[in-house]
């Protein structure tokens, strides 16, 4: 059987997230407690966040790697989401301050591991593609694949691309970035 979930408001998720130290997300009225990640983890981070820093460095867009808040709003949803995707990158600076970013990034990556598949496959997916997140990146280390989903015309996800092995991953809202997989991988 599996436990209830219990919502609470956005104002008593803001209470809670200011009172403890655990880093914390909050989706549709549901607290979820973020474990620390891996050292696979951190360094396929560290690696596509080197990749992307290089790669913005001259743009009005820029990298962000967790832990930095994104609190999810925009015009048709009616209450904010806090995430703290693994990297985002954003390009409208209207909603950044020191502590987070108020907006809606061009870019999501989430890297897979054990303790969070069910969330960035389903959760997560559902949530960015619902507020308008233009490209979103599934990094799974174990298989080494990086799959992209753009947004389409309709608002709804479309897998772009699956890469693999050592292939060359390009992109699909920044037509210029591209990543080896063998570098990413790396660990």
């Amino acid at each position: 059987m599996l436990a209830e979930k219990k919502h609470i408001t956005y104002e008593e998720f803001l209470n809670l997230d200011n009172s403890i130290e655990e880093l914390l997300e909050y989706i549709d009225g549901v607290v979820y407690y973020q474990a620390s990640p891996s050292r696979i983890h951190q360094v396929v981070a560290i690696n596509i966040a080197t990749e992307f820093n290089m790669f913005f460095k001259n743009s009005a867009c820029k990298p962000y790697i967790a832990p930095f808040d994104i609190i999810l709003k925009n015009e048709k949803e009616t209450y904010p989401r806090k995430v703290i995707p693994d990297i985002s990158v954003i390009c409208d600076t209207t909603g950044l301050n020191d502590q987070n970013y108020v907006g809606v990034p061009n870019l999501i990556v989430e890297i897979l591991s054990p303790s969070n598949e069910a969330h960035d496959l389903i959760t997560k997916m559902n949530l960015y593609q619902n507020f308008g997140v233009k490209e979103y990146w599934i990094v799974n280390p174990k298989i080494r694949t990086i799959s992209i989903y753009k947004l389409n015309e309709n608002g709804l996800y479309e897998q772009f691309a699956v890469y693999k092995n050592e292939e060359v991953l390009e992109a699909a809202t920044f037509a210029e970035l591209k990543l080896g997989l063998k570098d990413i991988f790396e660990f």
